[in-house]
């Protein structure tokens, strides 16, 4: 009787030790893909900041509020939302104002899962932006992810303080303040220049011509076509297998896409000069060096740029190169810049959401050569193509030099951070256990 009294004693007192373990690991297991998933969001975010500013115009414009941001402010919200994602992934990971953290981060996923249900709901945009170019995701499935994310944030904030901290209270005012800091100078830094990581498809060294390929044997797309035919006054809905006969007459017709098929990498680049001719094989096609000047608005285009632009096409002249201005602006944005900036060059026409896309800088520049891109350049770093220069620019080593040089700035800004914190971690792990053993001294002493 005294031992079975014994082992219920032990069961009993080892259930309420295994549920906090349990507990445990639930708890630091949502806050570790909570965290890991704010902070991957938040730096793709800050990568790109100028695709983040387009996507919350989208969805300003699908709401009926185009306009009520200028680009200014636009830009600002989509800084403001790389920094609050990032800086809250670090919080939570490191538990750091576990409490004020994990229900911000509540309050965030609560919001966007309300979104995420009007996008599957109503459909506006087809990709959320919630990675950037990074990773596309469709609505349904980011509606699955945020509903994921809710739930670890919803653990997160009841269990906050079961999360331990891995640096002391004392020393986390440093991360507080380190990591909104680092992750704007990204931000700013990817802004005045042009994106670190390029997850586009007009990347350097991409092909425009095979990006527009379409693969044999790739999916076509199926489309439902509705007719609405009128007789006598009655007008009935028919679909092409019960198309009626010549009796009726055609009033409308209605496509709903059953499944959009393949879609190639770049689907929408063209370019069409003042006569309305096609010019997009020409200048994909052509041996030589084409430089791109690439400004989606003219009317919107920094003026801060304008000599350089004019030596570049001075030295086109000089070399046999071809320059050519590509905007989606009408005929008086043309003329107004053609009157600011004694322009010569020709001026076609490329879809505004394409250009967008190609650079993120208005105006940036393009360097392609049989479609194939070599250089990109923000209107805050145009080349320079004196001093030889221009040789290392036409090289054809020239893609993997400025690659090589994008990846080693990304490196040695993650290694500043992450050793930074690396560094604050061991150290204060190092000060609290020799308190710690200073403390045992004083009781034995």
């Amino acid at each position: 009787m005294e031992e079975e009294k014994t082992a219920t004693t032990e069961n009993s007192s080892n259930s309420p030790k295994k549920r906090r373990i349990l507990l445990g690991m639930g708890v630091n297991i949502c806050r570790l893909i909570l965290a890991a998933t704010l902070i991957f969001s938040g730096f793709v975010k800050a990568v790109d900041p100028v695709g983040t500013q387009y996507k919350i115009e989208d969805y300003l414009s699908a709401i009926g509020l185009h306009g009520i941001l200028t680009d200014w402010l636009s830009l600002v919200a989509s800084v403001a939302l790389a920094t609050v994602e990032f800086t809250l992934g670090i919080l939570i990971l490191f538990a750091i104002q576990r409490r004020a953290a994990s229900r911000l981060a509540l309050l965030l996923m609560a919001a966007m899962t309300v979104v995420a249900i009007w996008l599957v709901a109503a459909n506006p945009i087809s990709d959320c932006g919630c990675f950037g170019d990074a990773l596309k995701l469709t609505n349904a499935q980011t509606l699955a992810k945020n509903i994921v994310l809710l739930i670890c944030a919803a653990v997160t904030a009841k269990w906050a303080t079961v999360m331990p901290r891995i640096i002391s209270e004392s020393t986390q005012w440093i991360v507080e303040n380190f990591t909104p800091l680092f992750i704007i100078a990204v931000s700013l830094y990817c802004i005045h220049y042009l994106p670190l990581i390029d997850f586009r498809p007009y990347h350097i060294d991409a092909d425009i011509k095979k990006g527009m390929e379409i693969p044999e044997g790739a999916p076509t797309p199926v489309i439902e076509q509705t007719f609405i035919m009128e007789k006598n006054g009655e007008k009935r809905e028919f679909n092409i297998d019960n198309y009626p006969d010549s009796t009726w007459t055609f009033v409308d017709r209605h496509d709903k896409v059953i499944s959009p098929g393949y879609v190639p990498p770049i689907h929408d680049f063209s370019i069409t000069d003042d006569d309305g001719n096609d010019m997009t094989e020409a200048t994909l096609d052509d041996d030589g060096f084409t430089f791109l000047l690439i400004s989606p608005r003219l009317e919107k285009a920094a003026e801060s740029c304008f000599g350089d632009i004019d030596h570049i096409y001075e030295y086109c002249l000089e070399h046999g190169h071809k320059f050519i201005c590509l905007t989606s602006s009408g005929e008086k944005a043309r003329e107004d810049w053609r009157d600011a900036t004694g322009a010569e060059y020709q001026i076609a026409t490329t879809d505004e959401t394409t250009l967008k896309t190609i650079v993120r800088s208005n105006p940036g520049l393009l360097l392609i050569k049989k479609g194939k891109i070599l250089g990109k350049w923000s209107h805050n770093d145009m080349p320079k193509l004196d001093n030889g220069n221009d040789k290392k620019i036409f090289s054809n080593a020239a893609p993997t030099e400025y690659k090589t040089q994008s990846a080693k700035t990304l490196v040695t800004l993650l290694m500043w951070f992450v050793l930074s914190l690396i560094v604050l971690t061991i150290s204060d792990r190092l000060w609290a256990w020799t308190k710690h053993i200073r403390r045992r001294r004083q009781q034995h002493s």
